[in-house]
Formats: structure tokens, sequence, C-alpha cells
């Protein structure tokens, strides 16, 4: 692990504080039932500027004429290590991960209100946690109790997420190995998915295949829930039931990433369970990948964020209108939204550490241009749900196609292009099946 990386973006972070203390606690461990526990997953802010990914940790940054970052920890505790596994310790953890100093987290309440008197300001994403709000609240009002005394605290509360929210949206090159690894993993898990499937096989099946690519190729998770939607499910946009068996004539949708080090990929398919597209299927199919394709011609640096969606629409919403699911004319379409009821999302939205990552979409109310170095994805639909009006062959065919997108200095790079996305590549491979 290049640890030279988090060092760097405490301090990045220090200088563009100023003055202040900065607070940023980890995620707390979840139960998922009586003693058992959710398997941990630490939050993205924190690990962003820590590389820490043990529980009960909080990272607090001292801007100033002498900046400080700190690491409070749990103990070191060799019985608890028996039952729940290594623990750094607060000597080990700040020599490790290069803080200036560290401490246990049992001592956070006391010293935070000792750092905190006397700041002009704190750093502190307010209303996402509460257990933490009320900490962080009392030691504030701790320093209160102690004006007479001399003390203050400080008089302003800044959301630290803002400033962090900036600096994830541009990628460096050891995230970028992250993901492009994340997405060649779970490209070939989506591979292994069109092998496998096939008329009467469930959806928790296909959906076994694709976690087994996940472990056995290194990540530590599934990025998200995975979507496995054979037929009409595919027209849920968020189906994770995975329990139905897949039918002859049917289209299946997987929508599955994996996690590899804290970053995520997020990739959809869609293929035909006994793989040969019918007419029908494959002009659906096609007018998504085209919108598609209108929608990565669109992202390049200074493009604003909106183009690949606004050009995306105008593919699908003219697909609508020849394939008769749509009546009048392209401008009315576009402009009453009538497409919306085949293609109600939007076309992307920014990946990294979370899948749908940190940052804002417009800057002082218009749509932010992308720069080298951002990561998203392009993720074009069209959902045709059962009804009188619409072409009975047309029925119950759900598509989506999703790849992730780096952009770079001549336009972009699609990192998920491993996973096949052609007609003919994906029949080809379907063939292939045993």
């Amino acid at each position: 692990m290049d640890i030279q990386a988090f060092v760097d973006r405490r301090t990045r972070l220090l200088k563009t504080m100023g003055r202040g203390i900065a607070v940023i606690p980890t995620s707390p461990e979840r139960v998922r039932n009586r003693d058992s526990h959710y398997p941990y997953r630490h939050d993205s802010y924190f690990y962003y500027l820590s590389g820490f990914a043990e529980p009960e940790a909080c990272v607090v940054l001292v801007a100033g004429d002498a900046p400080r970052a700190l690491l409070f920890c749990r103990d070191k505790d060799p019985d608890k290590e028996v039952w729940d596994g290594f623990r750094h310790g607060p000597q080990a953890a700040r020599e490790a991960f290069r803080f200036d100093d560290a401490y246990p987290i049992g001592s956070l309440d006391d010293k935070l209100a000792e750092l905190l008197a006397g700041q002009p300001a704190l750093h502190y994403s307010m209303g996402h946690d509460a257990g933490w709000d009320d900490r962080v609240v009392a030691a504030l009002n701790r320093v209160r109790a102690n004006v007479r005394g001399g003390a203050h605290a400080p008089a302003e509360i800044r959301d630290v997420r803002v400033v962090l929210d900036e600096m994830r949206l541009i990628k460096d090159a050891r995230e970028i190995a992250d993901m492009r690894r994340a997405a060649a993993i779970s490209a070939a898990a989506h591979r292994r998915a069109m092998r496998a499937c096939a008329p009467g096989r469930f959806e928790y099946e296909i959906e076994a295949e694709l976690m087994h690519e996940f472990r056995r190729s290194g990540a530590q998770a599934p990025a998200y829930s995975p979507i496995v939607a054979g037929g009409a499910n595919a027209c849920i946009l968020h189906y994770v039931g995975n329990s139905q068996s897949l039918r002859d004539g049917d289209l299946l949708l997987i929508d599955a990433g994996c996690e590899v080090d804290s970053y995520a990929a997020d990739i959809t398919r869609t293929f035909p369970v006994n793989g040969k597209f019918s007419p029908a299927q494959r002009d659906v199919y096609e007018l998504v990948l085209a919108a598609q394709r209108a929608a990565i011609a669109g992202i390049a640096p200074g493009k604003a964020w909106d183009a690949a969606h606004e050009a995306a629409v105008r593919v699908l919403a003219q697909g609508m209108l020849d394939l008769k699911l749509l009546a009048g004319s392209l401008d009315g379409v576009l402009e009453s939204g009538a497409y919306r009821r085949f293609y109600m999302h939007r076309t992307g939205h920014w990946l990294g550490m979370d899948v749908h990552d940190a940052g804002e979409y417009k800057v002082d109310g218009a749509w932010r241009a992308l720069q080298a170095g951002m990561t998203l994805t392009v993720e074009p639909g069209c959902y045709i749900r059962a009804a009188d009006d619409v072409p009975q062959a047309l029925w119950n065919i759900g598509v989506r196609i999703e790849d992730n997108a780096l952009v770079t200095a001549g336009g972009c790079e699609i990192l998920t292009a491993a996973a096949p996305k052609a007609v003919g590549e994906i029949e080809a491979l379907m063939a292939q099946r045993g």
C-alpha cells in the first residue's frame, strides 16, 4: 500500500482548512441479527485520508501554524485478537500509517474537548451519523461550559465533506489502478455469467457465478447487491430478489460489480437466456447500445456533465418513436418528457470508492465541466412493461448497458470494455457453452 498518497491527502486537506480542527470518523460495525454482524466496511472519507481499515477509529486533523494529523483507534488487545483478528493498536498504527500521533479510541471524548478549545472552526459533517453528532456536540459543550475559565469553542461548523468531495472527484494513479483491476475482475465475472446462463437455471445460480469470480480473483466483496433479473424482472430497476427461474426466450439483465481495495466497478449487461436475440430483443438492444455510444462520444474534458445524458436521451426518444412505443415528433417527445415512461433514470453517476461516488454534479447552478481523472458510469436503458398500448412483441423487454469511463486528456477510456456488449460478441461467447 502506498501510504504516501494518504499522507498527501491529509496535508492537502490541512492546507485547505487553513485553521481549525477536522473530525472524520469511520463507519460503525452493524448488527445483522442478535450477536452477528454484517461484514465490516470502513467509511470512504475516513479511509481516503487514513488507509486504515479497522472499525472504532477516527481521524482528527488540527490545522494552523503547526498542523497535526491524529488517529484514534482500538487498543492492542491479544485476548480480543484471538476472537476477532489482528489490531494495530495506536503505536503501530501511528508508525504504519504515518500519523503525527495516535491515541486509544477510549480517550477521544476527553482529547477532543481539549483539541477543540481555542479553535476558530470545526470541520465536521453534521447530520450523517446521529451517534457521532451527539459525541461531537458533547465535546463542544464541554468547551463552552468552561468559558469563564477562558476557553472558547469554535464559532463555525463547516462540512468537511464539501472539500473532500472535490478532492475525491479526481482520481490519482493508484486509485485508477484499483479501478482498472475492479473493472477487469467484474468484466470477467460477466463473461462467466454469459457462459453459465441457460433456460431453467435460477437467477441466484448466475449470481453465484458472479460472486465466485469476484472472490477467486481477489476482490474483497461485491460493490453493491447484484441485480440478476430475467424477463419482466429486468423492468424493475433495483430488483435484487434474484430468485426466479430463467425462461427460454427471455432476456437476462445483470448489474453487478466488485470492490477491490475499496474501489468499485459497476457493469450492466443484458443478453438472451438461450444465447440468441429475437428480432424484437435485438431492436431494443441495438437502440440502447446506440444511445450508449452517443453518450460516450459526449465524455471529454470541458464537456458538461449533462452532455452524455442529453445525447443518450435523444437517441432513445427517436428509437421509441421508431418502435411505435411513442407517437408524435422527436422535439415533442423530448419537451413533454414522454420518453421517461420507458427510460426513467439518468445516464450515469460518479464512480470510485462509493458506487454512487462523492462529488457535486452542478457548480453555481450549471452542470459541471468534466476533467481528466474523473470516473463515471455510462448506463442508458429501455424498460418496456406489458401494456395495451405497447406492441406485444416488446412486452417485458428490459435492457440496460453500463460501462465505467475514465475521463482522459483526449476524451475517455472505457475501463470495462472487456465485458462483451455487441450482439455478435455476446452470441459468439454464449455459443461456447458446454
